[in-house]
């Protein structure tokens, strides 16, 4: 039987994080995310676990991807400008192929921005978090049930492609409090995905010797298996080298562990869509609001429905693709100036959407997405 909870989002982010077999949290206290780091901190210890404030958001990040090379799950949790300070190292954790899971609770920016206010500005900073070539995966909560699975889900892509995944909550469903449906945690438990280790000799062992679309096997450290750990471009062996084939092939296995795979990391919801005529594609928090003037323009006979990506990084392509040419009008919302979009226009070569879009700290509310389609 699912579980029903009171929480916020970032306490269920927490919770979700222990839930899941989280046994490490590095973190440093940055609003909105800040209750993510407080409350990991109260439950971790009862786990068995540990969480440590470290001095400042790149101490954060560091000793998170040291726990993750032990082998145990690992968590930082931050806002914007945090990611901008883990951004070294979060490039380390790629191209090591270290699995970490980074909540991002979005606010107001570029830097400082507006702290305690709501945004949606780190969408295209959740697709290249750190410079060079690889691919993010990055999930976005729309519910605060979603706060929940889609913590646990991280985790699980994490250790299954070896790199850091995102989850990307805001200010408003950070901090927003209502009733959450969970999965059990039983559920919760049997779908846990570890990590591949490798058992053979030790002699033997080459963690970055895998097939060209497969993420490397590292074996916890401390267990008997020597190998080496650089943000240099690396051998098998994880050795550095310049070697252009070496190197080459590096690069491109860390697009295809993820492209090759899209299929088990796409999610995406789709609301009264079966007959729709205007469609509104939405994520995160802005879905809320837009479920509900979807259900307005529905009680005045206006055929609109909703599409959500809840997977933002890989997009769901072809779903946009097949969504886009299937209507004659498409509104974009979000919560900053059409980071998003850039994206909705490359997959479906549309140029003619309709636009909603905030960037100065404040929710768009039902009443202007209705006014916005009425228009339309």
């Amino acid at each position: 039987m699912a579980r029903e909870i009171i929480s916020t989002g970032n306490d269920l982010a927490a919770i979700a994080s222990v839930d899941a077999g989280c046994e490490f949290f590095g973190g440093y206290p940055l609003t909105p995310s800040s209750e993510v780091m407080h409350t990991i901190s109260d439950l971790l210890p009862a786990a068995g676990g540990a969480a440590i404030q470290m001095e400042d958001e790149i101490a954060g990040i560091c000793c998170a991807i040291g726990a993750a090379m032990t082998g145990k799950r690992s968590c930082t949790a931050t806002s914007g400008p945090g990611i901008s300070l883990k951004s070294e190292n979060i490039g380390l954790a790629f191209i090591a192929e270290v699995p970490l899971v980074i909540v991002n609770v979005m606010r107001g920016g570029p830097s400082t921005g507006l702290p305690t206010r709501v945004s949606q500005g780190d969408i295209l900073q959740a697709k290249t978090p750190t410079h060079g070539d690889y691919k993010s995966i990055t999930l976005c909560a729309g519910t605060l049930s979603e706060c929940y699975t889609e913590t646990v889900r991280a985790y699980n892509l994490a250790d299954r492609f070896m790199q850091p995944v995102f989850v990307l909550l805001d200010e408003t469903i950070g901090h927003m409090s209502g009733k959450a449906v969970l999965p059990t945690l039983e559920e919760v438990k049997a779908g846990i995905v570890p990590r591949k280790t490798f058992d053979g000799p030790a002699s033997d062992y080459r963690p970055y010797d895998v097939p060209n679309d497969q993420p490397a096997v590292l074996n916890p450290m401390f267990k008997g298996y020597k190998y080496h750990y650089t943000g240099l471009h690396h051998d098998a062996h994880g050795h550095p080298t310049e070697d252009e084939q070496k190197c080459d092939d590096l690069i491109k296995r860390l697009f295809r562990k993820v492209d090759n795979f899209t299929d088990e990391i796409e999610s995406n919801e789709e609301y009264m869509m079966d007959d729709a005529e205007i469609v509104i594609i939405a994520y995160g928090s802005m879905a809320l609001s837009v479920k509900e003037a979807v259900n307005r323009l529905r009680d005045e006979g206006l055929k609109v429905g909703m599409f959500r990506p809840i997977t933002l990084w890989p997009s769901p392509e072809k779903r946009i693709k097949e969504i886009t040419d299937s209507v004659q009008k498409v509104l974009v919302t979000e919560l900053n100036l059409g980071q998003y979009l850039q994206e909705i226009e490359r997959v479906s070569g549309r140029r003619d959407f309709d636009t909603l879009f905030k960037a100065n700290g404040r929710p768009i509310a039902p009443v202007e997405i209705v006014e916005k389609v009425r228009g339309m």
